[in-house]
């Protein structure tokens, strides 16, 4: 039974065998197996490193050797570049002046010492700055002080007037007991001059020691505070000013003594903030060869502090064909000239010297420089300058 199993799996296997044979001849036509060596594999080509998935976001802008700047477009996204075409005009003429933040006449005042003396508060403490005062309000009190000398001069008097006082007093008290026998006009004139004596007596008593009262000339709050408690101070010497934050003025120097008759309206920048001006008039005296020239702040709530610098821009009459752009596009070049940046192809900026002047507080006027159409950065421009 064995024998019979093994001779009949043996002749399965040859049967498979003969099969397989046209298969394996198919598998292997057209191949050359005439040479004896066998032939050399090629080195596999070393695989290039594969980019990594950020690859994109690795592109970064340069500066061409024109001068022009190569700027992606993902990194204008990042650097939020906002532009806009140029748009030529007829714009009012303008100029511009530096100015800063003073105090209007009537808006403010000092507390000074008129003599030599102590301060002390009036209250429990001295007031604070930003504190808020009332016209005619005591915010101290100065204690005069006077030398040995002038103390015993004042103290001679005092004891002059009391004997003056007392010799008055029984003059009178005697003119009283001949009342009816002499005339009425000689009482009267004793009853006055004992009067007269008694005020003196008071006022040099009260001139010895008596404190004077400081007190707020005007309305505001306390903007500078130059004592404390117990300093001795000379006469006129500054103690406190006040100011009211509401009512200020802009005081600008002018060097064209024609300006002020050319000027049609005036705006300021301070700050970040713009401020509305009102003319004042101009003085007729130079002051460092220029002619002071007031504006009234009209916006009560603007933040603004006494010295602050202002930049105050006059429209005068007249006007220039130009081009209206927003400040914030105007920069400066490597050599400090002012540029503009202008969108001349889709990933590609150039800079453009322009002659400008100021149109507002918050705009200015290109006179030359651009053409009509022009697509000029005017959010971003000074991050564009910073492009290496």
């Amino acid at each position: 039974m064995t024998s019979t199993f093994s001779v009949s799996l043996v002749a399965r296997c040859g049967l498979a065998l003969w099969l397989s044979l046209p298969l394996l001849a198919l598998a292997h036509g057209g191949e050359d197996h005439s040479h004896d060596e066998p032939k050399t594999a090629a080195p596999a080509a070393k695989a290039a490193p594969a980019a990594p998935a950020g690859a994109a976001s690795l592109e970064a802008s340069a500066r061409l050797p024109d001068g022009s700047l190569f700027v992606p477009k993902h990194v204008q996204r990042l650097l939020a570049l906002r532009t806009q075409p140029a748009s030529l005009a007829a714009l009012g003429a303008s100029a511009e002046l530096n100015g800063r933040v003073v105090v209007e006449p009537g808006s403010g005042g000092r507390i000074q010492a008129t003599q030599p003396g102590t301060v002390v508060p009036a209250g429990k403490a001295f007031p604070v700055l930003g504190q808020k005062v009332r016209k005619g309000e005591v915010v101290a009190w100065l204690r005069p002080s006077a030398g040995a000398l002038e103390r015993g001069d004042r103290l001679a008097q005092q004891a002059e007037v009391g004997a003056q006082v007392a010799l008055a007093e029984r003059r009178a008290a005697r003119l009283e007991q001949l009342e009816g026998s002499i005339p009425a006009k000689e009482i009267e004139a004793a009853r006055l001059e004992l009067q007269a004596l008694r005020k003196r007596q008071a006022v040099l008593a009260a001139s010895l020691d008596a404190p004077q009262a400081l007190a707020a000339p005007v309305d505001g709050v306390i903007s500078a505070v130059e004592v404390v408690a117990g300093q001795v101070v000379d006469a006129q010497a500054l103690l406190f000013e006040v100011v009211d934050p509401t009512r200020l003025a802009v005081e600008a120097p002018v060097y064209d003594l024609t300006l002020p008759a050319r000027m049609v309206s005036a705006e300021g920048s301070a700050g970040g903030a713009t401020l509305k001006l009102q003319p004042a008039g101009a003085g007729r005296l130079l002051r460092e060869q220029a002619l002071p020239m007031r504006f009234r702040v009209l916006d009560a709530t603007a933040p603004l502090a006494v010295g602050q610098p202002v930049k105050v821009v006059l429209r005068t009459r007249g006007e220039a064909p130009g081009a209206a752009l927003p400040a914030a596009a105007l920069v400066r070049d490597g050599n400090g000239q002012p540029i503009v940046w202008v969108h001349s192809d889709p990933e590609r900026f150039e800079p453009r010297r322009v002659r400008h002047e100021a149109l507002g507080a918050d705009s200015v006027a290109v006179r030359e420089g651009l053409k009509a159409g022009e697509r000029v950065v005017t959010s971003g421009a000074a991050l564009l300058s910073q492009v290496r």
